[in-house]
C-alpha cells in the first residue's frame, strides 16, 4: 500500500559495512583479518543534514500516480536488464573468440566523453588485456636456446654437486642471484638440516670366494645410500628386476633365497622396491648393475643410487628436519637394514662366468650372455659384499623465487628441479635447473614488462639432496604440510627433462590430463616443425602415461600432500641415456647422446611454462574432474577382485 512504500523510503537510513583487509605475518604463514565495523558519526544518523530531522506533514499522494510510476520503473528496469543482457552476450561471444584464437582480440577500444567546458576529450585505454593465444605465444617468443645452453654450461668442468657440500651450496647462491636479478616479488632459502649417508674412508667392495679363495670383483666409487653398512657372505642368485612377479619364478624353481646375495638388473622398479622385496625372502645383500646401453663404455661405469623405500630424511620421517627440532629417535621403516651395492656391467658379466648352475629364463637373457639363475648344488662358490658407508649430517638449502597472483596470491602453482648430483649432474641435475631458471627470467619479464598479470602465484623451487630420494622437496612439504595441501594446486616437474630425442614420457594426475592433451596440440616438435607434439602419440595417448615412481621428485606431493603432479620428458626406448648418475653425466655426452639437446630443453621449457601459465591465467583452474572420477571408477574395479580378501 502506499501507507507501506512510505514507511520503507521514509524509516531509518541503514548503516553500511566497511571491510578493512589486513595482510598479517606469522611465522611461516599468513592470514587475513576482516575488520568489520559500522561507520558512525556523533550526533547520531549518518548522513543525514539537520534539517530534515524537522517535523514536516505527509505529502498527499494519489493512488493512480504511484501505480503509473511503478509501472514505469518496472518498464525502464526491462529495458536496462535487455540491454544488459546483450552487451554482455557480445562481449562473451567476443572473448571466446579470442580464447580459442579464431577472432580479433582487441577488447579495450578508446572512447570519448564531454569534459566540463563541452570539449571532446578521448578517455585513456584501460589496462591492456592478454588472452591465451597471445599469451602463448609471448612465451614460445622469450624462450632462448641460447640463455638455456649458458644455464646449462654453469656446471661444466666440475665433478661433483653432492647436496650439502660446496658445489651445491655455489649453485644455490648462483640460483638465488639469478632469482634477485629477475626482479621477483620475493626470493628466500630454506635451510633443512638432515641425516644422509657419505662413502667411508675406505671404497665398498665385492668379492667372489671359490675353493677359499677370495677374487676381488670390483672396488667401486660409486656407492649406495642408506644401505647397511658390514660385511656379508652368501651365494649369488640372479631374480632379474627385482619384482615380485620374478620372485616369483625363481621360487618355482625350487632355488631358495634365505641368506643369498640377490643380483638385479637396473629398471622396471626403483632399487629401494628390488631391496625390499629381497629382503622379504632372506637375502642377506643386493648387488644391482645398469641396465643395456648401445654405447660401449658404459659397461665400465657403476651408477650412484639410495635404498630408502620412502621419501626425506628417513630420521625424521613425517617431520620436517629444522634446525634443532627435537623429535623422537626415530627411523624410517623404509630403510632396508641389509648391504646393498652397485655394480658395473662388466663385474656382473664375469660373475655370471664364475655361476655353474642353470641357465637363466628366456625372457631373462636378452641383457648379459652367460646369464645364470644361481651356482649348483655342489658349488661352494659365494660372494662376499663389504659396505662402509657412514651417516653424514648436512645442512641443505632449497631456494624459492616467487611471482606473486594479482587476485589469488595465497593459491599457487610450483615448478621445481634438482639441483644436487653426486656425478656431474648434467641430465640429472643440469636441465632442470637450466629450465628453471629460464622460466622464471621468461614469466618474470611478461609480468614486468608486457603486462601480464596471473590471477594466482607461481612458485620456483630449487631443491637439494634429490639424489637421496627428494629429500629437499619432501622436507619443505613436511614442514608446512597444512599450507601446500590447502593452496598449491599443481607441482611441475622438471627434472631430466631430456635424456634422448626420439620419445616423450609422461607422467602425471589425471586431474591434468585435458590440460596436457591441449597443450601438445599447440607446441611444435623439435624434430619436425611442420607438426606438434601430439603426433608422437596417437589419439590413444593416455595408455602411455607411466605411473609416478619414488625417484621422481613429484611422487611425494602427490602422495604425501595430495597435490596433482605433472612430470614430462623425452627419452629413447630401448637405448637409455647410460650416464644417468654415474661419473660420466657429463655435458660431453648428454649432447653426444641427444644432438639437437637446447631445442629439447626449450621444447621441455614451452611445455611446462604452459602448463603454469594456463593454470594462473584462466578464471577457473583447468582441472579435468570427469576424467579423474573416471580412473577412480577404473581403480575400484580392479579392487574389486580383492574385496574377500579384503573382508
Amino acid at each position: 500500500s502506499p501507507d507501506c512504500l512510505s514507511s520503507q523510503f521514509s524509516g531509518e537510513p541503514t548503516s553500511y559495512t566497511r571491510f578493512s583487509i589486513a595482510r598479517q605475518t606469522d611465522g611461516d604463514n599468513s592470514h587475513v583479518e576482516m575488520n568489520l565495523a559500522a561507520d558512525e558519526e556523533e550526533g547520531g544518523e549518518i548522513g543525514r543534514p539537520e534539517h530534515l530531522h524537522a517535523s514536516m506533514p505527509p505529502p498527499r499522494r494519489n493512488g493512480k500516480n504511484l501505480c503509473f510510476v511503478i509501472m514505469a520503473a518496472a518498464l525502464l528496469l526491462l529495458i536496462g536488464f535487455l540491454i544488459g543482457y546483450l552487451s554482455y552476450r557480445g562481449r562473451m561471444q567476443r572473448v571466446n573468440r579470442c580464447l580459442d584464437g579464431s577472432g580479433n582480440c582487441e577488447m579495450t577500444p578508446t572512447a570519448s566523453y564531454f569534459s566540463d567546458d563541452g570539449m571532446e576529450e578521448e578517455e585513456v585505454p584501460g589496462p591492456r588485456i592478454l588472452y591465451w593465444p597471445e599469451l602463448r605465444k609471448m612465451l614460445s617468443s622469450k624462450l632462448s636456446t641460447a640463455r638455456l645452453e649458458a644455464n646449462l654450461r654453469q656446471r661444466e668442468g666440475k665433478n661433483s654437486f653432492e647436496a650439502g657440500k660446496a658445489e651445491d651450496e655455489s649453485t644455490a647462491s648462483h640460483v638465488h642471484d639469478q632469482f634477485t636479478s629477475f626482479r621477483m616479488d620475493d626470493v628466500w632459502n630454506d635451510e633443512h638440516y638432515v641425516r644422509l649417508q657419505d662413502k667411508g674412508s675406505s671404497r665398498n667392495q665385492v668379492f667372489i670366494i671359490e675353493d677359499g679363495q677370495e677374487e676381488e670383483l670390483e672396488s667401486p666409487d660409486a656407492y649406495v645410500a642408506y644401505s647397511k653398512s658390514g660385511t656379508v657372505t652368501g651365494k649369488p642368485v640372479y631374480v632379474n628386476y627385482g619384482r615380485k612377479e620374478d620372485f616369483q619364478k625363481i621360487r618355482n624353481l625350487g632355488v631358495s633365497m634365505n641368506g643369498a646375495i640377490i643380483i638385479f638388473r637396473a629398471g622396471e622398479i626403483t632399487l629401494a622396491e628390488k631391496v625390499a622385496n629381497a629382503r622379504k625372502e632372506g637375502a642377506v645383500g643386493v648387488l644391482m648393475y645398469p641396465g643395456p646401453s648401445n654405447d660401449r663404455k658404459a659397461d665400465s661405469y657403476v651408477p650412484f643410487a639410495h635404498a630408502h623405500l620412502g621419501t626425506g630424511d628417513p630420521f625424521t620421517p613425517g617431520f620436517p628436519s629444522f634446525n634443532h627440532t627435537q623429535f623422537p629417535p626415530v627411523e624410517s621403516s623404509g630403510l632396508p637394514q641389509i648391504p646393498v651395492q652397485t655394480i658395473s656391467r662388466e663385474a656382473a658379466a664375469r660373475l655370471f662366468g664364475k655361476m655353474d648352475g642353470d641357465k637363466c629364463l628366456e625372457e631373462w637373457r636378452a641383457d648379459i650372455m652367460g646369464c645364470k639363475v644361481t651356482v649348483s648344488g655342489s658349488s661352494k662358490m659365494t660372494v662376499k659384499l663389504t659396505v662402509n658407508n657412514v651417516v653424514v649430517d648436512r645442512k641443505i638449502l632449497n631456494i624459492f623465487g616467487v611471482i606473486k597472483g594479482f587476485e589469488e596470491p595465497d593459491r599457487y602453482v610450483v615448478l621445481g628441479a634438482q639441483r644436487d648430483s653426486w656425478g656431474p649432474g648434467a641430465a640429472k641435475a643440469g636441465v632442470g635447473t637450466a629450465i628453471l631458471l629460464e622460466l622464471a627470467r621468461v614469466i618474470s619479464d611478461m609480468v614486468k614488462n608486457d603486462d601480464y598479470k596471473p590471477r594466482r602465484s607461481i612458485i620456483f623451487a630449487s631443491w637439494s639432496a634429490g639424489e637421496y630420494g627428494a629429500v629437499g622437496a619432501t622436507e619443505w612439504l613436511e614442514g608446512y604440510s597444512t599450507t601446500l595441501h590447502t593452496k598449491a594446486f599443481t607441482y611441475i616437474n622438471l627434472d631430466t627433462a631430456v635424456l634422448g630425442s626420439t620419445d616423450i614420457k609422461i607422467s602425471a594426475s589425471p586431474l591434468l590430463y585435458s590440460l596436457l592433451e591441449t597443450i601438445m596440440k599447440r607446441v611444435k616438435d623439435p624434430a619436425n616443425d611442420s607438426r606438434f607434439l601430439d603426433s608422437r602419440f596417437g589419439s590413444d595417448w593416455i595408455k602411455k602415461v607411466v605411473p609416478l615412481d619414488l625417484d621422481n621428485a613429484a611422487f611425494p606431493f602427490l602422495a604425501y600432500s595430495g597435490i596433482p603432479v605433472v612430470s614430462f620428458g623425452f627419452y629413447d626406448e630401448g637405448d637409455e641415456y647410460a650416464f644417468l648418475g654415474t661419473t660420466e653425466d657429463t655435458l660431453a655426452n648428454l649432447k653426444r647422446k641427444t644432438v639437437n639437446l637446447y631445442p629439447l630443453m626449450r621444447t621441455a621449457a614451452e611445455v611446462a611454462g604452459q602448463i603454469a601459465l594456463r593454470m594462473t591465467h584462466d578464471h577457473e583452474l583447468f582441472l579435468d574432474l570427469d576424467r579423474y572420477s573416471d580412473e577412480l571408477l577404473s581403480f575400484q574395479e580392479k579392487l574389486w577382485h580383492f574385496n574377500g580378501d579384503v573382508k
